[in-house]
Formats: structure tokens, C-alpha cells, sequence
């Protein structure tokens, strides 16, 4: 079983995570890029910041993987989730899936990004063209001292 996650303060090297969790036994090997977009709402995005409780979020995307992988039978799985100050265009999170089989790849996949986006105690700071900054809400949050939670009208 080769279970990979990490969050991380630095580029994400997609190459490096297809070559920590791929091998020569895979039919499919599936490659999941989340990216910083250039709009939300409605608005000029130019950035976000993404801050996170970095022991814990580690902890927790390792459980991610395991969870997917007891659900879908893939045991090669890799998921990188950057923090820190991000241009448009930059990779947030990377997620890589080799599988014999590709059903097997596309479910895991699917799996492991719906729950990071419910359960990962990251939290995201908007930066807009027009010099304003919003932290976005989270679907499911956990940590009630997120800075997110601090900030009770969303906008600074």
C-alpha cells in the first residue's frame, strides 16, 4: 500500500506524486489538479491564501486516503495540499490515483477531493483585483478556531 499526503508550503511537483505513487502494475493512473481561478461569484480573483492547522490537516488527509482506499479498493494514493499565499494558474491540490483499473482510479479520485473539500481543516482567503479580502466559508467546519471562524463577517 503506498498512502501519500502531505500539506505543503511549496509548488506542487505533480511529476514527483505520479512517481511516489505509480508503478509499473497500473493500467490507469489519474491525475487530479485543483487550481487557483481567476474569478468567484462574480468577482476578480488575483489570489487566495490558504492557511491551515498543518499537524492536524496532515492527520487528517492521511485518513482521507484511507477511507478511500478501504471504499474503493485502490491502495496507491497521493494527495498534496499547498498553503500559503497562491497566484491564478498555481496548484492548490493534487491528487494522484494508479490503479489497475480505471473505474477504480475515477472513484478513488472523486472520493478523496469531495472529502478534503469537507474535511480538511484548510481554510482560504480570497484576494480580489480590487484590493479586498474574503475568507471563504467551508462546507463542514470542524475547527472552530479556523481563521474563517474569526472573522464573522467574512470580509477584512
Amino acid at each position: 500500500m503506498s498512502l501519500y499526503a502531505r500539506v505543503v508550503h511549496h509548488p506542487i511537483r505533480v511529476q514527483a506524486l505520479v512517481d511516489e505513487v505509480g508503478g509499473p502494475e497500473d493500467g490507469a493512473v489519474l491525475v487530479f489538479l485543483g487550481t487557483v481561478r481567476d474569478h468567484n461569484d462574480g468577482r476578480r480573483v488575483e489570489g487566495v491564501r490558504y492557511e491551515a492547522y498543518e499537524s492536524m490537516a496532515r492527520e487528517v488527509l492521511e485518513e482521507i486516503l484511507v477511507d478511500a482506499s478501504r471504499a474503493t479498493g485502490v491502495d496507491r494514493i497521493g494527495a498534496l495540499h499547498r498553503v500559503g499565499e497562491l497566484s491564478v494558474g498555481d496548484v492548490s491540490v493534487a491528487i494522484v490515483v494508479a490503479s489497475p483499473h480505471r473505474e477504480q482510479a475515477y472513484a478513488a479520485s472523486r472520493r478523496v477531493i469531495e472529502e478534503i473539500k469537507a474535511r480538511l481543516p484548510v481554510w482560504k482567503k480570497e484576494l480580489y483585483v480590487d484590493g479586498r479580502e474574503t475568507w471563504l466559508e467551508g462546507r463542514d467546519p470542524r475547527f472552530a478556531g479556523s481563521p474563517a471562524g474569526r472573522s464573522a463577517g467574512g470580509s477584512e
